[in-house]
């Protein structure tokens, strides 16, 4: 008869993959939490000080840039980009971050492997200020091919009800300030796989491969100084769809447009270098983030000092554009 082993899931692997987890898993841990990994369910306080605390989360995986890591047998680096993808969201509405938690699956575990990804999470735990206090590694053998892996995860945060972050507060003639992205971020990777057959291309000093393996910035510490110093109407994290896309999400409805003014920056040499490929600024701006990883609105006489501050934080912030009446859209002029 057949046992678990020979039928493709190694318990005591298993066993080797947690012990090297935990010590990653220990130096994102902070006096709110109460429990250790191997426990059932991850435990936290919330913070002490709000009156009506509303916790805020979100949810996210990497997607097809897993591949990418996968034919460079990188796996210390995605860790970041899923819990990067998961805090920018929820730093959109002025969430404080607390915790993390973790889900990886694969074909077949292997522990080094495991304890890479793991590492990677840590470090992105490190970057949004947020404790990794559980997770699970599900080996799944005949679902995925032995050597890759899927990973995803959900980050929790809190904030005062009163002062959550919505968009209601936007008004015509309020204006739109991008901070740049670390490349490429998690997105569009379906279609930069395609472009980029040749990973060991020279690029950049190094390789595309190497470009576009680059971890998605986490933005947590430029975000908490923003919002301690300035009245933040709106923010926008730059992923999936774009700016053409993401940008209007600041709105909460209202009945206005985002006006996107394309040569307010000079395009990142990667992007330049999409576009001398032939494709259309549709495709692009519906598809990558363009160079900007993250979006605030702030009113017109605040635009001022508040560049001021993002560059004495060693921020190179560009004026995007501005908020007028419309139906909701990214206008790109």
């Amino acid at each position: 008869m057949l046992d678990y082993k020979e039928s493709g899931v190694d318990i005591e692997e298993g066993y080797r993959s947690v012990e090297k987890i935990k010590a990653h898993a220990a130096r994102t841990l902070n006096s709110l939490v109460l429990n250790s990994i191997g426990s059932f369910a991850g435990m936290m306080e919330i913070p002490k000080g709000y009156e009506n605390p509303v916790l805020i989360t979100g949810t996210d995986g990497v997607g097809t840039k897993l591949k990418i890591a996968f034919a460079l047998g990188r796996y210390d680096t995605f860790g970041i980009d899923a819990v990067a993808m998961c805090v920018n969201d929820i730093l959109c509405h002025g969430a404080f971050p607390l915790f993390f938690l973790d889900y990886i699956a694969c074909g077949k575990l292997d522990a080094k492997v495991a304890s890479d990804i793991v590492f990677g999470v840590s470090e992105g735990c490190l970057q949004g200020g947020l404790a990794l206090i559980g997770g699970e590694t599900a080996e799944m053998p005949g679902f995925y091919e032995e050597g890759e892996y899927d990973i995803a995860g959900f980050a929790v945060g809190v904030q005062e009800k009163s002062k959550i972050i919505d968009g209601s507060k936007i008004i015509e003639g309020d204006v739109l300030i991008g901070l740049r992205s670390s490349g490429f971020h998690s997105n569009g990777f379906s279609l930069l796989r395609k472009i980029f057959t040749d990973l060991s291309e020279p690029f950049a000093g190094g390789t595309i491969g190497e470009y576009l393996l680059t971890p998605t910035r986490i933005y947590k510490d430029i975000v908490m100084k923003s919002m301690e110093r300035f009245d933040i109407k709106g923010m926008a994290h730059i992923t999936g769809g774009g700016p053409i896309e993401n940008i209007p999400r600041i709105f909460s409805g209202k009945t206005l447009d985002a006006v996107f003014l394309k040569d307010s920056y000079e395009l990142p040499a990667a992007y330049s270098l999409l576009k001398s490929k032939g494709y259309e600024p549709d495709t692009l701006y519906n598809t990558f983030n363009m160079g900007i990883g993250y979006v605030f609105c702030v009113a017109e006489d605040d635009k001022a000092a508040f560049l001021e501050m993002l560059r004495s934080e060693g921020e190179d912030p560009v004026e995007l554009g501005y908020v007028r009446k419309g139906e909701g859209a990214l206008c790109i002029e």
